[in-house]
């Protein structure tokens, strides 16, 4: 349950890079919510996750899974430069946090 919980974490935080982004062009309330709810959720879903993972495990692939979502989003949703060299570097960012998880 701690994984699940762990990769839930991680796409709760691209969800709050996503609205950090939607904030800056768009200043309302509503987008302010979704980042604080998205960040939130990340933490609290990481905060219970750390209770049987290790810490730097549970760290290392949260923050894997956000910023690489984050840039996956990024190319998708805004336009941002899709080039090879990001996605060879996106993914030795996955395949470090899969190595952990293996190794863990």
């Amino acid at each position: 349950m701690a994984w699940i919980s762990l990769i839930v974490a991680g796409i709760f935080e691209m969800f709050g890079v996503a609205m950090i982004n939607k904030l800056h062009k768009e200043r309302n309330w509503q987008s302010l919510v979704l980042l604080i709810l998205g960040f939130g959720g990340s933490f609290l879903l990481l905060a219970y996750a750390m209770k049987t993972l290790p810490m730097g495990t549970a760290y290392a692939i949260w923050t894997g899974i956000g910023a690489s979502g984050g840039a996956i989003l990024g190319m998708i949703l805004y336009g941002e430069q899709k080039d090879w060299k990001r996605l060879v570097f996106i993914a030795m960012v996955l395949g470090a946090a899969i190595g952990l998880k293996l190794v863990s």
